[in-house]
């Protein structure tokens, strides 16, 4: 299963669960969010042409994270760009978050291991700003 996490017409999030199947590429993104996650379905036998990727200039603003739940379960806030609670979802063993817009926070219910994905590093102490719901 894939949800989408909106509130206001804005996707703040998407939740791919570890049953989800998908039997040819798809992307959970759209082209026009600052980063990219779906997909990619090749049947046995199947290439991927050797290939380098070209240094193209982006301009990003904001931090999206792609987060791989790889050991335990856990509950994940949602709240709006307001800091307003909008939904509370729990995520399991291999599922899988992507973060875009709002904020969120979490609360872990087992020992717990993420895989991090984002744009880079954070650059300075205050890409992140905390906040009391």
């Amino acid at each position: 299963m894939i949800e989408n996490i909106s509130w206001n017409n804005q996707t703040l999030a998407y939740i791919i669960t570890a049953d989800t199947s998908i039997e040819k590429t798809t992307f959970i993104t759209p082209p026009e969010f600052k980063q990219q996650v779906g997909f990619v379905v090749y049947p046995a036998g199947g290439e991927i042409v050797p290939h380098i990727h070209l240094p193209i200039e982006r301009h990003i603003i904001g931090t999206s994270e792609v987060l791989l739940l790889r050991k335990g379960r856990c509950l994940v806030d949602f709240y709006s760009d307001n800091r307003e609670p909008v939904i509370t979802r729990e995520l399991k063993t291999d599922d899988v978050l992507i973060l875009i817009a709002g904020g969120h926070g979490f609360h872990m219910l087992e020992d717990t291991i993420f895989i991090e994905i984002k744009q880079g590093p954070y650059a300075r102490q205050d890409d992140k700003e905390r906040f009391q719901p």
